[in-house]
């Protein structure tokens, strides 16, 4: 009897644990609308346009992980967050996901307690000076006064890279991107530092972008991705195949316009299971059957929002680079839908 009680009381402690680390999933449908944190604002990953509507590479995620719940992209509540709110923000409970220019770092992934579920943008710090200042190189800002935002990894990299090249700064420090183009602009810093996506976009919203340099120097390496809280692996589970669905949709040649017609079946298997032609790889998840098909209707393959947000033709201009596909010399790889 004892030992029966014991291994009940095992098995109990066990349940409730499981069930204390777990529920993000039911939450977020019982609350009926996916809370996604995002940035306050970054041209081309996260703004607002003339009708108050989020738009952006980190917004299209932030939709497409509501797509997947829901069957529709449009049940999100964005929230915005600054370097120094976002984590509290998710580990708080305030918000159920963080799709925003996030760099996963041994400490925060380990010490902050939060689980990165991949990496949807692979990026580097870099420094953006305007043109009449003449220089170069970062190695000439010796005694420069530079825009940091606060509760970034910027913060430590610019001081790591100065230090190592035996030179110095001025911090000015400002809280978010539109901050930094004020001071920037109004000549309280003259460098303006953080991840070179970053400086395309803010310096594709100035009136005059050729009067200003993006410096050629990369000095850390950022990779972004989304960040869930840890201990509920089920909702770690959606987040991160919805991110691998954009990619694996670009591998296979699946996209907005042709999707309704592979997911009547085809002779791929792996399309077939991916948009629910085959199998339930959904009911895995905790999801509807059709939850990719719903994420690549709403917005797409990962080529696509992409392009459609910071691409060589919008005015942010960026290329594929490192996060290009694997297969066309880039890091993006998505695992098999198996």
């Amino acid at each position: 009897m004892r030992r029966l009680l014991f291994g009940g009381t095992i098995l109990l402690v066990m349940l409730l644990a499981a069930g204390a680390n777990a529920g993000t999933l039911d939450d977020v449908k019982n609350n009926g609308k996916l809370r996604c944190v995002i940035s306050t604002g970054i041209a081309g990953f996260a703004f607002t346009d003339a009708s108050g509507v989020w738009r952006g590479f980190d917004i299209d995620f932030c939709r497409a992980t509501a797509a997947a719940i829901f069957g529709n992209p449009n049940k999100v509540k964005f929230i915005p967050s600054t370097g120094k709110t976002r984590f509290t923000l998710l580990n708080s409970g305030e918000g159920d996901v963080l799709w925003r220019n996030t760099t996963w770092t041994f400490v925060r992934d380990v010490d902050v307690k939060l689980s990165f579920e991949g990496v949807n943008y692979y990026d580097g710090q870099g420094f953006m000076v305007p043109r009449s200042l003449g220089v170069k190189s970062a190695k000439d800002l010796d005694g420069a006064s530079v825009c940091i935002q606060t509760g970034t990894t910027t913060e430590l990299n610019i001081a790591e890279y100065f230090r190592t090249n035996n030179i110095t700064y001025e911090p000015v420090p400002i809280e978010t991107n539109a901050e930094a183009r004020v001071n920037y602009f109004a000549g309280r810093c003259d460098v303006y530092t953080t991840d070179a996506s970053g400086l395309a976009a803010t310096r594709s919203t100035f009136a005059n972008p050729g009067d200003h340099v993006i410096l050629p120097e990369i000095i850390s390496k950022e990779p972004l991705g989304p960040v869930t809280r840890h201990g509920d692996d089920q909702w770690s589970d959606v987040v991160r195949w919805v991110l691998n669905t954009t990619i694996v949709a670009e591998e296979l040649g699946i996209t907005q316009a042709n999707v309704d017609t592979l997911a009547k079946g085809t002779d791929n298997p792996e399309i077939n299971r991916l948009l629910g032609a085959e199998g339930n790889l959904g009911a895995m998840l905790g999801l509807q059957k059709r939850w990719a098909y719903n994420v690549i209707k709403a917005v797409g393959n990962y080529g696509e929002i992409f392009d459609r947000n910071i691409g060589p033709k919008t005015p942010i201009g960026l290329e594929r680079g490192l996060n290009a596909l694997w297969r066309d010399g880039g890091l993006l790889y998505s695992p098999p839908f198996r």
